[in-house]
């Protein structure tokens, strides 16, 4: 059993469910760089958008369940909490998509397979691949098991995305701001994807792909987020601009 296989055995082992259309699962799989943007290639984006409006329902429904009194706004609220990229890509880490996924050389190259929006996108793909293969209760199992620690958080505060994160990193230590180029773009015009390289002074640069340049930008500003625990920059560094 290659590697790929087995990780999609385990993706199905920890989401407690076989998918019975095999091409319906290799397609909530396959990320929009592989083959380039070619029409051959069936990709997950179509089943995103689906995953997205099956996912919403589900979060709704939990709500709505837990606090029957619940006024709009405040399901609203929670509702941004739960349901966003972050925990979508929580949920997708969780339930082993990074190693089952299909990615070009080159997106797994800049860090695709762990960005959090591309995760985030795989995770809504596979809700609606669960949707369509078996039913609502299929998706409501997947959401009401992987977001369960979503719940536990869900008046905590939201995190700040990792451009601010990384900017307040590189103020805090006396560094120019961090820049950002985009490199590259690729695919059709209804579903491009961008390379964007982020460089801050003495680091090396990082590379982050997204369907829009902001997330691109956000995907690259967390990887150089993990380099923060290296050594400091030497002082004539921190003095270039």
């Amino acid at each position: 059993m290659n590697t790929r296989v087995a990780a999609v055995a385990e993706l199905e082992r920890r989401i407690g469910y076989t998918f019975a259309d095999r091409d319906l699962l290799e397609r909530a799989l396959t990320h929009a760089s592989v083959g380039d943007g070619a029409r051959a290639v069936r990709h997950n984006e179509r089943l995103e958008f689906l995953g997205d409006r099956v996912l919403n329902l589900c979060a709704a429904e939990r709500l709505m369940a837990l606090d029957p009194d619940a006024r709009e706004g405040e399901m609203s609220r929670l509702m941004a909490n739960l349901v966003n990229y972050h925990a979508c890509s929580r949920a997708a880490r969780a339930a082993g998509l990074p190693d089952a996924m299909r990615l070009s050389a080159s997106a797994s190259k800049v860090g695709a397979r762990n960005s959090d929006a591309v995760l985030g996108d795989a995770c809504e793909a596979l809700i609606a691949a669960l949707y369509i293969d078996g039913g609502l209760e299929q998706a409501r199992a997947f959401f009401q098991t992987f977001w369960a620690d979503e719940f536990e958080r869900v008046d905590e505060p939201r995190a700040k995305d990792p451009k601010t994160q990384l900017q307040e990193w590189a103020q805090g230590r006396g560094l120019p701001l961090p820049a950002y180029d985009v490199i590259g773009r690729d695919g059709p015009d209804h579903a491009p994807c961008f390379t964007v390289q982020v460089f801050l002074i003495g680091f090396g640069p990082e590379q982050g792909q997204g369907r829009s340049r902001q997330e691109a930008e956000k995907a690259a500003a967390q990887r150089m987020l993990l380099k923060r625990e290296g050594p400091d920059p030497d002082a004539s560094q921190k003095d270039m601009s």
